[in-house]
């Protein structure tokens, strides 16, 4: 989930839900093309030049566009020239994470109509914002990604962009139609919120597809989906409904929604309500302790439970709201930290006990298993924001059941976790989850153009005595 701003929103009245999705209407557009980028595709390259045709781009269904030629499309120059927001992206990778430079190009930033207003980049207020960055030396491919938690179009730029950017990728990325932690307030039905994400990320992909053609004067050889957090979500979601688009995509520790369970709201609530008698200590501790064991959180991730209580606490009470607003009745997603036993406290929810209706709107937004193109799924076995007993090990159950396990590669990296700035913290207990990325990216690529399978499923061992320097760089499949 990864919320950029971790401050509760003021509580009022709720307001009646009401957004204008203006171009949602358009289906996505994807092609998911398998030419590695270390091969040379057919007519790569600047055909008319650095920068050529800037003034001819033109981004479909956006309703404000602005394409600037910049000299580093890595973070290595947005920062200093104002094309990136470092706070989108703040906790997601490691400090020592090297930054690639040497890439030329175009960078679009826009939006597309939508009435929200929560996302104030670039002084706009206005949501369903993308950024779009067009390298002057083209690999023929593109990657589209939707963004972590409730951030911003940027958050994807050091633990994504600048990669994919500097092997000669088109990149493209939408901030999901709403931003921040009262996203709730978006759209007219529970759900609403959630599922604009799901339509932002098609509207994108068409459009980015269609200005790659523009720039290079041929669509792209190759689209990859990926994305972190709810951005591997948006992968998941893709290539269930829109497979047809797409060559394959890799998921990032994405979000899992069921409506019968489990789901966040199912595992969250446990730890709200045991971990105070765990910090606590004394003689509770250790049956609290296995409250949280039971719900998913993994024995030997202790030592991150206190971080975690923040997160814990503000993700179920927005994503609660957003499905579930009645719970609470006129209140805004809730009380903050309350205790167990607070009339309509989030410690005390119970979603398999809720009315029906509570689970139709999580079905609109849920997912099946049933991918129609490749998908490599990565998660830490240390994750305790979204368990992995209780999300990925769940869905790729779910693609076997399916009959599509076929097309699924599921590797499960020990001692990863959810936000990999906690690396920092715990150099001997952690390992980074963005090299692991990285090699499934390549493995990705070697899948789709036949060079490779990937090795079966099987949790990626962390190397006995690794240097935490070596890890930030690599991350060995098997």
């Amino acid at each position: 989930m990864l919320p950029r701003h971790t401050s509760p929103p003021a509580r009022r009245a709720r307001p009646a839900r009401r957004t204008t999705l203006g171009a949602l209407s358009l289906a996505a557009v994807c092609s998911l093309l398998a030419t590695p980028a270390t091969a040379a595709p057919a007519g790569p390259g600047t055909p008319d030049g650095p920068c050529a045709g800037r003034a001819r781009l033109h981004v479909p269904g956006a309703a404000h566009q602005q394409a600037d030629c910049l000299d580093e499309l890595t973070t290595a120059g947005t920062v200093s020239s104002g094309h990136t927001d470092p706070a989108d992206y703040a906790g997601l990778t490691p400090a020592g994470l090297p930054t690639p430079t040497g890439v030329p190009g175009i960078q679009i930033d826009g939006y597309f109509p939508d009435t929200s207003t929560t996302n104030t980049d670039h002084g706009w207020h206005h949501d369903s914002q993308f950024v779009i960055r067009l390298p002057d030396h083209w690999n023929g491919g593109l990657v589209v990604t939707g963004t972590p938690g409730n951030r911003e179009q940027y958050a994807n730029d050091r633990a994504i962009a600048d990669w994919v950017l500097a092997r000669g990728y088109a990149y493209a990325a939408t901030d999901k139609g709403n931003t921040g932690t009262a996203f709730f307030r978006d759209g007219r039905r529970p759900g609403d919120a959630i599922a604009e994400w799901n339509t932002r990320l098609t509207q994108l992909t068409r459009a980015a597809r269609a200005v790659v053609t523009q720039r290079y004067h041929r669509p792209p050889a190759r689209t990859l989906a990926t994305g972190l957090s709810n951005g591997g979500y948006l992968v998941r979601w893709q290539l269930e409904n829109h497979p047809e688009l797409y060559d394959g995509g890799v998921d990032w520790e994405g979000t899992l929604w069921r409506a019968d369970g489990p789901n966040p709201l199912t595992s969250l609530p446990t730890a709200l309500r045991h971990y105070p008698a765990y910090a606590a200590g004394g003689p509770r501790a250790a049956e609290a302790a296995s409250a949280l064991h039971r719900a998913g959180f993994p024995p030997g991730s202790e030592f991150l439970w206190p971080y975690h209580q923040v997160y814990w606490d503000l993700t179920q009470r927005i994503y609660r709201e957003e499905l579930d607003p009645g719970y609470d009745g006129d209140t805004e997603a809730g009380t903050p930290f309350c205790a167990s036993g607070t009339p309509a406290c989030d410690a005390d929810y119970a979603y398999p006990d809720r009315p029906a209706a509570v689970h139709r709107a999580v079905g609109r937004i849920a997912l099946t298993g049933r991918i129609g193109k490749p998908l490599i799924t990565l998660q830490g076995t240390l994750d305790v924001l979204l368990p992995i007993s209780e999300d990925s090990d769940v869905y790729a159950r779910m693609l076997h059941k399916a009959g599509r396990g076929s097309l699924l590669r599921y590797y499960r990296i020990e001692d990863g976790t959810h936000t990999d700035s906690l690396t920092d913290a715990f150099p001997g207990r952690l390992r980074p989850m963005v090299p692991c990325h990285r090699s499934a990216f390549t493995a990705l690529e070697r899948w789709l153009s036949g060079a490779a399978r990937p090795p079966a499923d099987h949790t990626v061992a962390r190397p006995a005595g690794a240097d935490p320097a070596a890890l930030l760089t690599s991350c060995p499949l098997g």
